[in-house]
């Protein structure tokens, strides 16, 4: 199907005016607090919508007596969604492991919540530099056990996230399984960042029509999110994983991006382990178009798409009792 009009303009815009900038992003410290205090003043223009209401999360979590990273962000609420909901979405943000909020993400947030009905969990992880990998991973972890022990089921909770945020759901669900953990429902990933080496996107950079994500760029920036460690950790090689237990997994990827040729290798790589997965290139879309939902048609469709995967997912789930440490809730 052709892109629409919207789209054809937006993505044409796009590449003329933000990607030259994108691509010359520095990759060191002073480059990217300037990038996140755009980004982030930006995103205070960005209202969500009046049929949520967004709730400030900042628990300590000192009652555990476990030592437990507390837990801050913020969960997205639909005020249309009746009773107590038996699950939840865990959003986790994109913005290449170094820039972006719960706050830049709300468009996603706000429309999981009112088309699901589930409550969005959207957790402030570390960024990088000052918080190279695994630091976000941590954070993770400790949000889905925030989740668990509350009383909401684990197959109730879908792990979603787009671009970095992708990768880091992605990981999420490796690293859950690895601490025996009850798994979650589902893994639905927005262009996920599959590759922090970049050599696919590299590869495909000369070919794809992506509007404003640079392979290069994106190279630069990663070498900040591994910092001294380096891409040595297996937590982070996402296409060499075992894939044992994966829950039903729903990627989506735009035509047009860099990022499309690692998509399409992680959906390969989970087939080929046995998951069910299913992936979705929406041809002639950009790098996390989703996000612009109340403007692109094609994004509207997308996350109906994402509802449809999560309704899914979740019909089954069923209360549990609060998980505790080393025991299968």
């Amino acid at each position: 199907m052709e892109p629409s009009v919207r789209s054809r303009a937006i993505s044409s815009a796009l590449r003329l005016g933000v990607r030259p900038i994108l691509h010359r992003v520095p990759g060191h410290a002073g480059g990217i607090r300037t990038a996140r205090s755009t980004v982030d003043t930006a995103a205070l223009l960005m209202r969500p919508s009046s049929r949520v209401r967004v709730l400030p999360l900042k628990d300590p979590q000192l009652e555990t007596g476990r030592g437990e990273r507390p837990i801050t962000g913020e969960c997205v609420v639909s005020r249309e969604a009746e009773g107590a909901a038996e699950g939840a979405v865990l959003y986790l943000h994109g913005g290449g492991y170094v820039v972006c909020s719960p706050r830049t993400h709300r468009p996603i947030t706000s429309r999981l919540a009112l088309d699901t009905g589930l409550p969005v969990l959207v957790p402030r992880y570390r960024l990088a530099p000052e918080h190279p990998f695994p630091a976000p991973l941590e954070d993770a972890v400790a949000a889905y056990r925030w989740l668990l022990a509350r009383g909401v089921p684990a197959s109730g909770i879908v792990l979603a996230g787009d671009s970095a945020g992708g990768h880091l759901a992605a990981a999420l669900a490796g690293e859950i399984c690895r601490l025996g953990l009850p798994g979650p429902a589902g893994l639905l990933l927005f262009s996920p960042w599959v590759d922090l080496t970049c050599e696919l996107s590299l590869r495909a950079q000369q070919r794809a029509r992506d509007p404003y994500i640079s392979a290069v760029s994106a190279r630069r920036v990663a070498r900040l999110v591994v910092g001294p460690a380096g891409f040595d950790d297996p937590r982070l090689a996402l296409l060499t994983c075992t894939w044992t237990d994966t829950p039903p997994v729903l990627i989506q990827v735009g035509g047009d991006e860099v990022l499309r040729p690692e998509a399409e290798a992680l959906a390969d790589a989970l087939t080929s382990a046995g998951a069910d997965c299913e992936l979705q290139v929406w041809e002639g879309q950009m790098h996390v178009f989703q996000i612009l939902n109340r403007v692109l048609p094609e994004a509207a469709a997308a996350m109906r798409e994402a509802a449809r995967f999560i309704r899914a997912v979740t019909a089954a789930a069923v209360p549990e009792r609060p998980h505790r440490e080393g025991r299968a809730a």
